[in-house]
């Protein structure tokens, strides 16, 4: 793991509070899945600090549409400390897929759109078979295509 995705990872797992729906366990398949949604398009930096900062505002496990956009000023606020190695583009980046992830569909920005797809590839963990139509990259679709959620649904019960 890239160092600064490492020190982002430890960092956000040592203040999270909440259950594990959207804890460390999510954000490391996130990570997971983004790491296969690579194209020489996508940054894989923007990606893998994604994973781990995307739902790291969320105030309860359940419905809670503000945490991508809290969760955007919340990079603002630990710039210097924890990013300060960051490209500003990075960054900006960054920002905009927390703002967006659970409102947009797609952004036509190949990292934005990895990031999404990364975090929708995990949707089974709540009972949802990601559905390749609502993926926002061609990766993202083919691995929604050929995966067979049904032993992941199983485990939790659905």
């Amino acid at each position: 793991m890239d160092t600064i995705v490492g020190k982002i990872r430890t960092f956000a797992d040592s203040r999270w509070e909440l259950g594990t729906l959207h804890g460390i366990s999510h954000w490391d398949r996130v990570y997971a899945n983004g790491r296969k949604l690579l194209t020489p398009e996508v940054n894989p930096l923007v990606v893998g600090l994604f994973a781990y900062l995307h739902d790291s505002c969320r105030q309860n496990d359940g419905i809670d549409l503000g945490h991508g956009p809290r969760a955007a000023k919340f990079i603002d606020s630990i710039r210097d400390a924890y990013l300060k190695e960051v490209s500003d583009e990075d960054i900006n980046q960054l920002k905009e897929a927390c703002r967006l992830h659970t409102t947009a569909q797609k952004t036509g920005n190949p990292t934005i759109d990895a990031c999404f797809d990364a975090d929708r590839l995990d949707l089974w963990r709540v009972g949802i078979t990601p559905d390749p139509d609502r993926l926002a990259t061609e990766k993202g679709k083919e691995i929604a295509w050929n995966t067979d959620y049904t032993p992941l649904l199983a485990l939790w019960g659905n």
